[in-house]
């Protein structure tokens, strides 16, 4: 067992009281993981505030208090695919990543990320990601690489002034070309990882078009208005056109090993935007194809 490189971020909620001692609220905000191991990494000087000043066991915690820690690492199965960077200067840096690597550390996933291979490649302990794309899918991803201009490349995103391209390869053809534009409101499903269509005001938005045959099926350009969680498989789902190698829509697969040669068939092919600093206008292609 060895340990992370690189601390682990959470900040405390606005309801948490103040006062509440810090393995109360571990234990609330992170249910899954055994008391001992928070106790453990407290006496080992591996939790500190924000200024670096370590916590203990004794130590309380009050609202919007950022806390980081060190996770331990048990052996990492190396994901056998190379990310590539594109583009970078003194704010930003546009990388690639393939599919079934995970954009930052989370669940068994902690030096195998994206956000890890590329803080040890360039020496960037600030670097964090602005933006985020599922495991399993494949493209592009924008990182910020200093603190005080994170918040303008942020903004960004926020205030839906990027424009984003996906591409995604179907065992099925829909009935038409397009364009559609799909629109109804996202929410968890069942299980708890997976989303569905639920009653009420819209939250999510994807404009789809069939650009190009292939087999029996299709390749699809979406561009997505909204961000929700999964929304663009299931908008596809939506017109009869799931994604190839989907294990989630239109059902769950069982859990199994990753296949490699089988990837999710859905690629964030491009990003476009007007820098907030430079005022030059970006447009960033993925080199990869589905096809």
């Amino acid at each position: 067992m060895s340990r992370s490189p690189f601390a682990s971020t959470v900040t405390v909620g606005e309801a948490v009281p103040p006062g509440t001692p810090v393995l109360l609220f571990f234990e609330g905000r992170f249910p899954s993981i055994p008391l001992h191991i928070w106790e453990e990494r407290l006496e080992q000087g591996l939790v500190t505030d924000a200024e670096g000043a370590v916590l203990s066991r004794e130590s309380r915690v009050s609202p919007m208090m950022v806390i980081h820690y060190f996770r331990e690492v048990a052996w990492e199965a190396p994901i056998p695919f190379k990310e590539a960077v594109i583009y970078q200067d003194d704010h930003i840096l546009v990388a690639c990543k393939p599919h079934f690597l995970p954009v930052i550390p989370s669940g068994k996933f902690v030096n195998e990320t994206l956000l890890t291979r590329l803080k040890i490649r360039f020496d960037a302990p600030d670097l964090i990601p602005v933006n985020r794309i599922d495991r399993e899918t494949a493209g592009l991803v924008l990182f910020s690489r200093q603190k005080r201009s994170r918040g303008l490349y942020q903004g960004l995103f926020m205030n839906r002034q990027v424009s984003k391209v996906y591409e995604a390869l179907s065992a099925f053809s829909s009935a038409e070309a397009g364009p559609f534009r799909v629109e109804n409101r996202l929410g968890a499903g069942d299980p708890w990882f997976r989303m569905k269509a639920v009653d009420g005001p819209i939250n999510a938005t994807s404009l789809i078009e069939r650009i190009a045959p292939h087999g029996q099926g299709a390749l699809y350009r979406i561009r997505p208005i909204t961000g929700k969680k999964h929304q663009i498989r299931l908008h596809l789902c939506s017109i009869g056109a799931p994604i190839l190698n989907d294990r989630l829509y239109p059902t769950l697969w069982e859990e199994a090993p990753p296949d490699y040669e089988n990837p999710l068939k859905l690629l964030a092919k491009e990003l476009s935007f007007v820098d907030p600093i430079s005022g030059k206008s970006h447009h960033f292609v993925s080199p990869r194809s589905l096809i």
